[in-house]
């Protein structure tokens, strides 16, 4: 009886420790990612060194190979990052849109008001400067401009694939064209320029905006569903 009471007590001792441990590499892990976020954002992949990086995290060199592979496996998981963070607040507006164009038969004010949802949850993604990770995600879309890499396409294919694209397909509907049309096009990129306006800086001086907050991100959204309105509510007949 002894002997079974002091092998449980050591399964719950062994079982402990290994609980431990996990929690130990996932607070490394964790805190390398969270360095990364940040690094990889202000200096880019070229000006980033694994030194610079175990520095900021406070780990040793060797942490990173363990839990990433390399820098480039550490940059990938920093993307994957931001795409998973912009999923969870994308999804509930971008599945909804895609279950109505999968359906068909949408009405115009249907489409409008899907359109105008996405709209919507494009706005707070992009402009809300209190959200957690916001600065370092802008970042790296902003390096993306400037400093072109094949690192990066898995931002660039989630946004088109999950935002873009439907909100061309609403767009399309709207004006009776096909969604890969250059006229189409054309519409979805003025639609989004609405948004993306106001996340440059120069926009936020003149505005005195010190920051984008929540109450100035409905004001964004309103604006942008009163001009997509006009855009695309149907010209009245005259009458006879």
């Amino acid at each position: 009886m002894q002997s079974h009471a002091h092998h449980r007590q050591a399964d719950r001792r062994g079982g402990a420790a290994r609980h431990a441990r996990r929690a130990r590499g996932d607070d490394t892990r964790q805190r390398i990612l969270a360095a990364a976020l940040d690094v990889f954002a202000a200096e880019g992949y070229e000006g980033t060194t694994t030194r610079r990086l175990a520095d900021v995290a406070a780990v040793n060199l060797p942490a990173i190979q363990y839990y990433f592979g390399s820098k480039e496996g550490l940059y990938r998981a920093a993307i994957a990052h931001h795409v998973a963070t912009m999923e969870s607040r994308v999804a509930p507006a971008a599945d909804k849109v895609s279950l109505a164009l999968a359906a068909g038969n949408l009405s115009r004010r249907q489409a409008l008001t899907l359109l105008c949802l996405m709209l919507d949850t494009f706005a707070a993604l992009v402009a809300d400067q209190t959200f957690p990770d916001w600065k370092s995600r802008a970042m790296f879309f902003a390096r993306a401009e400037i400093e072109p890499s094949a690192k990066l396409d898995p931002l660039h294919e989630w946004a088109e694939r999950r935002i873009f694209r439907p909100c061309a397909s609403l767009i399309g509907h709207l004006i009776g064209r096909p969604a890969d049309e250059e006229a189409t096009l054309l519409h979805t990129l003025t639609v989004f320029g609405q948004i993306l306006m106001f996340c440059n800086h120069k926009a936020q001086h003149i505005l005195g905006w010190p920051e984008i907050d929540g109450t100035r991100v409905r004001a964004i959204q309103t604006l942008v569903r009163e001009h997509t309105q006009a855009i695309f509510r149907p010209a009245r007949r005259p009458r006879p």
